[in-house]
């Protein structure tokens, strides 16, 4: 087998990208993982997780990101601060080149780089964004204390955040596009008994607008073209994601909303590139389903390195 700097290279630092670097560490493999921030990902800007199994009280994003950061740190894994621009896979050998120039070849690779929030794509909301537009009740709820806020989007993320805002703001209006949300049903009953919680249905935000900054949102009704504003302070917005995958370009297959096609070995359609987490094209984007993707991924990627050496 050629040399390369690594048995395998991580790319990600969220859930999954932290299981996959325990498996591996833990596997004795020359196995580093590259996140371009600080590991955690989406999950640092979740406030509490009640559906993690093995703890019966929830756990906060915060709390389990450091849980599962000082468990690979008893197993030396190595991690680096670097963010990824390209992938040369067209070798069996592996090249990932840095965004400072640097590059490093690995037999192996698993890619973990997650998904970001989707944006509306109304005026004012690029124009806004940090000063009332925010995508993370966790990070930016606290600067609304007292204060009327809109948020968007009907999943779980939407209603759980949005049951967060309350703790702060004077009323949140939760704007949905449809007439039912998807989000999980205790958490729909939650927000529904919220005396601070008025939902509006059927609707869609149009615009954003205000002087500095965030000062009202107008909406649609779909069903009936109503349309009217809400004097607010702020605008959250939570209705999908996009993945992480800029610096795959068309190296790997991508679904026709670009996250990364993998069978249920989490095998990519490049020999030695594996995938786990909300960067996967999954029925699921949980906690839960990363890790599980991820431990998969390591035992495939094991199995593929052993043929390697043969």
């Amino acid at each position: 087998m050629k040399k390369a700097d690594y048995d395998l290279v991580i790319i990600g630092g969220g859930p999954a990208g932290l299981t996959a670097g325990l498996y591996a560490a833990r596997a004795r493999m020359k196995v580093i993982m590259l996140e371009k921030v600080t590991p955690g990902g989406q999950i640092l800007v979740t406030d509490w997780i009640e559906n993690y199994p093995g703890f019966p009280e929830g756990i906060s994003g915060i709390e389990l990101v450091q849980r599962m950061t000082d468990q690979v740190k008893r197993f030396d894994l190595a991690i680096e601060s670097a963010e990824v621009s390209v992938l040369d896979l067209s070798q069996p050998i592996k090249k990932i080149t840095l965004t400072d120039g640097k590059a490093l070849t690995a037999h192996a690779l698993i890619i973990a780089t997650g998904a970001s929030p989707n944006p509306l794509g109304v005026p004012g909301e690029s124009k806004f964004s940090g000063r009332g537009v925010s995508f993370c009740g966790t990070c930016d709820g606290p600067f609304f204390r007292g204060k009327v806020v809109a948020a968007v989007g009907g999943g779980d993320t939407a209603v759980q955040e949005s049951i967060f805002l309350t703790k702060f703001a004077s009323k949140v209006y939760l704007i949905h596009r449809r007439n039912e949300f998807r989000a999980e049903k205790i958490l729909q009953e939650r927000a529904f008994a919220n005396e601070k919680i008025e939902i509006l249905w059927d609707s869609v935000v149009t615009e954003i607008s205000g002087l500095t900054n965030v000062e009202k949102v107008s909406i649609k009704n779909v069903k009936t073209n109503e349309k009217k504003d809400l004097a607010v302070a702020g605008c959250f917005i939570w209705v999908g994601t996009r993945p992480n995958t800029q610096f795959v370009g068309d190296a790997i297959k991508v679904d026709e909303n670009g996250f990364i096609i993998a069978d249920v070995n989490m095998k990519t359609s490049v020999p030695g590139v594996f995938v786990a987490g909300d960067v996967r094209n999954t029925p699921l984007r949980q906690v839960v389903t990363a890790v599980g993707d991820a431990a998969i991924a390591v035992a495939s990627a094991e199995h593929y390195l052993e043929n390697l050496s043969r």
